[in-house]
């Protein structure tokens, strides 16, 4: 099963960025693993209409996939219960899975609409990077979880 994960922006902490480096390269030993970033949009009254045509192009090139939108409003798991979901996902044949992250100002409507899962990290408020940083390390936890190993502990 393939994992992406699609966030706006760039992780501005030079720490977190290396966090979130190294729990990519952690889960990439269970499976392969990409991570895009997308250009934050720009400008005031235009960024709507290119925000539409960009979530457009986004949710077509993600047809077919699982897609999992970050939002504090979403389903609150343990971690064991994230790894039992993410098992679930592997044994159901799902090719990929894509997590998707909103910038400062979140996912649109029409993209949660979308979405096969809304999934929150947390009630508390998170940045994005962290937000990046806990998610991954939780992908890596849940996988963890599945093939026994002492990390989850």
């Amino acid at each position: 099963m393939r994992i992406r994960i699609i966030w706006e922006g760039k992780t501005k902490n030079p720490g977190l960025a290396a966090l979130q480096a190294d729990y990519a390269k952690r889960i990439g030993r269970f499976g392969e693993i990409s991570i895009e970033e997308l250009a934050v949009p720009r400008g005031g009254a235009a960024r709507g209409k290119k925000s539409s045509i960009a979530e457009r192009r986004l949710l077509e090139k993600l047809r077919g996939a699982t897609k999992v939108v970050l939002d504090p409003r979403g389903r609150e798991w343990s971690s064991e219960e994230f790894a039992e979901w993410l098992g679930q996902q592997a044994v159901h044949g799902r090719n990929e899975l894509v997590f998707l992250i909103g910038g400062p100002d979140g996912i649109s409507q029409t993209v949660r609409e979308e979405a096969d899962l809304l999934l929150s990290l947390s009630r508390m408020t998170l940045t994005t990077d962290w937000a990046r940083a806990l998610l991954l390390e939780q992908i890596y936890r849940g996988f963890s979880i599945l093939r026994g190993y002492p990390y989850a502990r």
